[in-house]
This record gives structure tokens, sequence and C-alpha cells, in this order.
């Protein structure tokens, strides 16, 4: 009945992974809710911007809108850089948990996730854009942390553990025990970049003009961290504008040169995680040698990615069980488990 459901989702909580490619929402007591892009289409009506669509509506628009229509991602980088539009989609999500409008003069708490690299002013942002959608209250938690308690790591323990959270925006890199970040580190590369390279790779190599959603789709469908053995691999078709001529054309891409083009984003997440390895405690790193590497994030499932990384630091590597959802489900564990209250980042 959803009645009742709503009276009990009004004294608990949200869990909300504000990713710059993808937003995921986790219920207290129903989990994972929304996994949607973090995208608003906003309409200018005579002087004045609404919201004409959010999430998936959004994306579809992308690239195809009239001069009125703009689609607008607002956050870069893991954090917010549009507060106005971020606010507004935060809003649409809380609402989409409720199930609607909330029926209730409080809102819920909600645990937000930020990147461990974001500035105080960052951190500001995000409180009050979430605030200003509809939460009582707000607590933080840490991109690394959230992706341990998600995966199943001993956070809790006096166990080193290493997680790598290679999200849209970010890539975060983090060495937990004993529910503390003994080491972290965060570059601001991620899904978004091997997009970027894939677009100025198809356009330097074959003077053709493609959109994000293109490149997205690429990476997707034939993306690979590294050659393939066969020297080739699978191809697929892209389609776009070309350069000199300005009319539409189609070329064949194959997956040596994705991973040609995948080459400096991909070297530069290995660098970050060589150089957390590098600065991490003897008694942690000897953990590690025994624990390992988990992968969490959306762009650890590029094809060859988790090898790579093995190969290039001499450990384990392991791509988590839900790598999409980690780190939602690690904050929103948050909410159900006293145990994890402490990963939260005080007010």
């Amino acid at each position: 009945m959803p009645f009742p459901r709503l009276f009990n989702f009004s004294s608990h909580g949200i869990a909300i992974d504000l990713g710059t490619a993808n937003t995921v929402v986790y219920v207290h007591g129903s989990g994972i809710v929304a996994s949607e892009p973090s995208v608003v289409a906003m309409e200018f009506v005579n002087g004045i911007r609404k919201v004409r669509a959010v999430g998936d509506d959004a994306k579809l628009m992308m690239g195809k809108t009239p001069d009125n229509i703009k689609t607008i991602r607002p956050l870069r980088n893991g954090v917010i850089a549009d507060l106005e539009v971020a606010e507004e989609m935060i809003k649409h999500f809380i609402e989409k948990a409720h199930g609607g409008p909330s029926r209730f003069s409080r809102g819920p708490e909600v645990v937000i996730c930020i990147p461990s690299g974001a500035t105080s002013v960052e951190r500001r942002a995000i409180r009050d854009a979430v605030s200003n959608a509809g939460a009582d209250r707000v607590s933080l938690i840490e991109e690394p942390m959230a992706a341990a308690i998600g995966a199943g790591l001993p956070v809790s323990e006096p166990i080193g553990s290493m997680v790598v959270d290679i999200g849209g925006g970010t890539t975060e890199v983090g060495v937990i025990s004993l529910q503390g970040l003994a080491y972290c580190r965060s570059a601001r590369v991620g899904g978004d970049r091997m997009d970027e390279a894939i677009s100025a790779y198809v356009r330097r190599n074959f003077n053709l003009l493609i959109g994000e959603g293109t490149a997205e789709r690429v990476k997707l469908e034939i993306g690979i961290a590294r050659p393939p053995r066969d020297g080739v691999g699978l191809t697929a078709f892209v389609r776009g504008r070309d350069v000199s001529k300005g009319v539409p054309s189609e070329i064949s891409l194959n997956q040596a040169q994705v991973a040609e083009a995948l080459a400096e984003p991909v070297s530069r997440i290995v660098e970050v995680v060589r150089a957390a390895l590098e600065n991490t405690q003897p008694e942690i790193a000897a953990d590690v040698i025994d624990q390992g590497i988990t992968m969490t994030g959306g762009s650890s499932l590029l094809r060859e990615f988790s090898n790579v990384i093995a190969d290039e630091t001499g450990l384990p590597v392991q791509v988590a069980e839900n790598p999409l959802e980690c780190v939602a489900l690690g904050a929103g564990r948050t909410l159900e488990d006293p145990v994890y209250r402490g990963a939260l980042i005080p007010a």
C-alpha cells in the first residue's frame, strides 16, 4: 500500500550519489530507486527559464534541442557548476524517491556523496543545494569511503583496503582502515575525459565531428583500455559531420583505434593509483597486497581496465559486484546501520 510506505519513509532518509554523469538514489528500506543521467533540460520562456525534463528524458534531448531549450549538466568534475539547475535536479530526484511531491512538512535526511578532493567552498555549495531542494538534514560522505562500504570491504576493522572509484568526472583512490581514509587521492579524470578523448581522436584522424552521446556510445560498445590481442578487435560505425565538407558522414572505428584514443586518460588513472600506493603506510600496504584493489564506478567496466591496473601495480584487482551502484549503496548503509555513521563528515 502506497500510504504506509510514504509514512515510514518520512522518518528515514535518502542517500544520493550525485555524479557528474549519473545520479543514483537510495531510499532507506527500499534500496536503489533511481539511476539516471545528471542532465536537466531548461526551457527559456520570455526570459525566464524553467525545467523541461530531468534525467533520462533530458539526456535524449542532448544535441537535438531548439534555441529556446538547453540541456545542462549541472555538475562538472564531481562538484556543482550550476547551483540553480543542480537544486532543480536534486529536487526532482527527492520527489521521485517519495513517489511524488512530499505530503509531509519535514523533508528527509539526505546523505550526499562528494569527491574527497572537494574544497570547503564546493562542499558548502553541495550542502546548500540539497537543503534548498527540500532536505531537512544534510550529511556528507566522501566517495571512496562510500564505495568501500558499498563494495563490502572491511572498513570498520584494522585492515587496510584500497578502492578505486572511477566516475564520470573524477577518479577517487582511497586507502581505508578503521572507518577512516588513511590516504586519499582525487584526480579530475574519468568517463567524461574518455568521451572527449574519443571525440578528439575521431576529429583529428577522420576529420569527423561527433557529439558527446556518440562518443559515449563508442566507449560503451567497443571501448577498451589496451589494444586487443588480435590487433583490431570489435568495430563500430560512427556517424557525425564531416568538418571539411560540412555534410553528414559515417566511418568505421575499431578497438585498436579506441585504445589509442583512450591511452592518455587510462595512463593518467594508472598514475593516480600508483601514487596512492607509493604514499600508503607500510603496514597498510601489506594488507593491500593480501586484499588487493577493488574498482568501482561506471568507468571501471571499461574492457581490460582491471587487467591494466593489475599489470602496472602487480596486485590482484577485482571489479565490485555492482560498480555503478556501490557509492549509493555505501551511503545508504550509513542510514541503516549505526556502525557506519562514523564515516559521515561532521557538519
